[in-house]
């Protein structure tokens, strides 16, 4: 049973800021936050928790998710909240976060950010696994 531990959140955390800081720093992506159509936003989310599962399920447990449905599940979810708050953390520290002013674009930006980045959250989570 693959449990997931303090090490994993860390291993998650680290992968997210290794893509999160790049694209974070970019005008181009808070920009996207701004812009995107709300359906477009959805499909990112969509592509990010698909790539997820499927990374999750090849590489973190080997094709064997029969009784471990729920640990599946639960490394898809809290990888990709743990991005959303490592993301949030960064754009807040660039004032790039309205969260007060325009709580909208905030939530976008980070759908925008976070897709990169939840790969490299579960690609790193996946370095010691069985």
């Amino acid at each position: 049973m693959l449990n997931f531990n303090m090490e994993d959140a860390s291993q998650v955390c680290v992968g997210a800021f290794a893509l999160a800081v790049p694209i974070s720093f970019s005008e181009e992506a808070w920009r996207l936050g701004e812009t995107l159509p709300t359906l477009n936003l959805v499909m990112l989310f969509c592509l990010a928790v698909f790539f997820l599962g499927i990374f999750t399920y090849e590489s973190v447990f080997q094709r064997n998710i029969k009784h471990r449905l729920g640990g599946f599940i639960f490394r898809i979810v809290i990888a990709y909240i743990i991005t959303a708050v490592v993301v949030s953390l960064i754009l807040l520290a660039l004032d790039k976060l309205p969260l007060l002013s325009d709580p909208l674009i905030s939530f976008k930006r980070i759908i925008v950010i976070a897709m990169p980045a939840s790969m490299g959250a579960i690609i790193v989570d996946s370095f010691d696994k069985e």
